[in-house]
């Protein structure tokens, strides 16, 4: 699936069940795709680093428009990992600094193509 964000266009791995929700980016890199993208019911969400390889990008959607982002969040590897918090019906991870490179932003519009 295709992700367009401004002019920008990602090629994403789609995540529907819980149990790859729960695995996300642990242990994986960027290997033929660009992001990930979660579809998950509307309500608050909470994801967090353990175990992940590559820092990440955690951008909130809710309707298509992206709520909060968090930048550059960093990998984890004890118990005490810090939480990522935010609202929306979809999460999607991309690389550590791409928001910033690409000035994505909060109350910006995503398409799914």
């Amino acid at each position: 699936m295709k992700v367009k964000i401004n002019n920008n266009m990602f090629d994403v791995k789609t995540v529907l069940t819980s149990k790859d929700t729960q695995n996300g980016m642990m242990g994986k890199k960027f290997d033929g795709f660009d992001g990930m993208l979660f579809f998950m019911k509307n309500e608050p969400h909470s994801f967090w680093m353990k175990n992940c390889l590559v820092h990440l990008d955690i951008l909130y959607i809710d309707n298509n428009k992206i709520t909060k982002i968090h930048h550059n969040c960093k990998p984890c590897f004890t118990k005490e990992c810090e939480h990522y918090e935010g609202n929306g019906d979809m999460v999607l991870e991309l690389p550590g600094g791409t928001c910033k490179t690409y000035d994505i932003k909060e109350d910006d519009e995503i398409k799914l193509l």
